[in-house]
């Protein structure tokens, strides 16, 4: 029996040890170190306070008030640093919110009178002074209650419009729900979330530089009604095209007292692509007359549209003579009619460009804007256009029908400096086109332009903008 029994002992044993190694596993190191940490300081501090008073019944103030300010800075550090780092490892976080809190300058003066009453209170043992300290730190106490209720069963929709272009102000919709069954909800100031809080860097790494944020100023909201809804109309300007993020929005107060600001983040993860600006400059003003003539000119033939009376050719039909305008003039004039595809356009951007200094990127986004700008002019006369650009293409289409998707290429698209495409493929990109007027909108130096392009294109160049 004792060789049976001495094994099963054993794998007993190994059996308690596995379990008491799983349950150490699960145990919160670094919590309980802290929580041993923080009853070591809370003694040591309740030693002090005990030692202080001692010291002023005997006498020694000077003594009695630097044991006194010992104790409650050694109380302070491990009320700001220990308990809120346990707070967050306790069952409690699941049905509380998490709020951050931030002295006011009128909550630094409150925190310097409580410790000045604290100080004289445990020197001279009056407990008016205990009874006044007592009031000073329930208004503490009292704030942050009051604080995590007006924060609580908040939710936030931003509404923003479907398209949204650069430097034009637009307005969008900030609802602002109180879900509360009682309590309403005061003092509330809407702010866009830190995209990098929370995010450590790498020693020696380059610094990340900060999302374009939709909300770029706060929007404060005086009173929300319980089981009610708010909305503020807001006016947002853009002022760059590209794409905004938005990682979630911080709500703060400093209701009831003003003593500490309070916040918290609300999660609503929002994007947004904002449009090149499609206003006409006076660039765009002088350029456009240019650009009709040559549409013009290059498309002129025997259609229906009168285009011009000319004198006539020996190479004109009779049918085509301009009885009235021969009469008048004593001689022979012959009308000339645009073709009936006068208003089939190619419009390309070349994103190449040859330099990166800030000078060569202002007139990128000049060039840009001003493509962008012809886009919506086409747009706006109905014309049947084609897009061109790196890595995007558009088939011949009414310009209703692609507007949009052009402007979005255009406010995505980046300067091609390090690789930036040869002449050949530019040329390549054109020849596959449909048939129809092009107008090159690029960044190249005149001299590289080859001559059968200068033929059949219009070219803009940035630098002239």
């Amino acid at each position: 029996m004792a060789t049976l029994t001495q094994p099963a002992s054993r794998g007993m044993w190994r059996h308690y040890w596995s379990m008491a190694r799983h349950q150490m596993s699960r145990v919160d190191r670094p919590a309980w170190r802290r929580f041993w940490l923080a009853i070591i300081g809370l003694a040591s501090a309740f030693l002090l306070a005990l030692y202080s008073t001692a010291l002023g019944e005997t006498g020694a103030f000077t003594a009695s008030v630097a044991a006194a300010s010992a104790a409650l800075l050694l109380a302070g550090v491990v009320a700001v640093n220990v308990v809120p780092y346990l707070a967050q490892r306790t069952a409690l976080e699941r049905w509380m919110i998490k709020v951050e809190y931030q002295f006011t300058r009128e909550g630094v003066v409150y925190f310097v009178i409580i410790m000045v009453i604290a100080v004289a209170g445990l020197n001279t043992g009056n407990n008016l002074l205990f009874i006044i300290l007592a009031n000073l730190l329930s208004g503490i106490l009292l704030s942050g209650i009051l604080s995590a209720i007006v924060l609580s069963q908040i939710e936030l929709d931003f509404a923003l419009p479907e398209h949204v272009f650069a430097e034009r102000p637009m307005i969008s919709r900030l609802t602002v729900q109180n879900l509360k069954w009682i309590f309403p909800s005061f003092s509330l100031t809407i702010s866009a979330r830190d995209p990098l809080k929370g995010k450590k860097r790498k020693r020696g790494s380059t610094p990340v530089s900060p999302a374009r944020q939709i909300l770029d100023a706060p929007v404060y909201v005086p009173y929300i009604p319980h089981r009610s809804t708010v909305t503020q109309h807001v006016e947002l300007t853009f002022p760059h095209r590209g794409r905004y993020t938005q990682e979630g929005f911080r709500v703060s107060t400093k209701f009831p007292f003003g003593l500490l600001l309070k916040a918290h983040e609300v999660a609503s993860k929002q994007e947004i692509l904002v449009l090149p600006n499609v206003q006409p400059t006076e660039e765009f003003y002088e350029i456009l007359p240019l650009i009709g003539g040559e549409i013009e000119s290059f498309f002129k033939g025997r259609g229906h549209d009168l285009y011009a009376i000319r004198d006539y050719t020996e190479s004109d039909s009779a049918r085509h003579v301009d009885w009235k305008a021969t009469a008048k003039a004593q001689q022979l004039k012959v009308r000339e009619y645009t073709r009936e595809d006068e208003r089939r356009l190619v419009l390309v951007f070349d994103a190449s460009l040859p330099g990166a200094d800030e000078h060569a990127l202002a007139q990128f986004e000049k060039g840009v804007n001003f493509c962008a700008c012809l886009a919506w002019h086409f747009f706006e006369i109905d014309a049947q256009m084609q897009f061109i650009a790196d890595g995007f293409q558009t088939p011949m289409a009414p310009a209703g029908e692609i507007i949009y998707p052009v402007l979005e290429s255009l406010a995505l698209v980046e300067p091609q400096t390090k690789t930036a495409s040869s002449m050949e493929e530019l040329q390549a990109r054109i020849a596959s086109a449909a048939r129809g007027f092009h107008i090159v909108v690029t960044n190249r130096a005149q001299g590289s332009i080859p001559t059968d392009l200068w033929g059949s294109s219009y070219l803009v160049f940035m630098d002239s903008l």
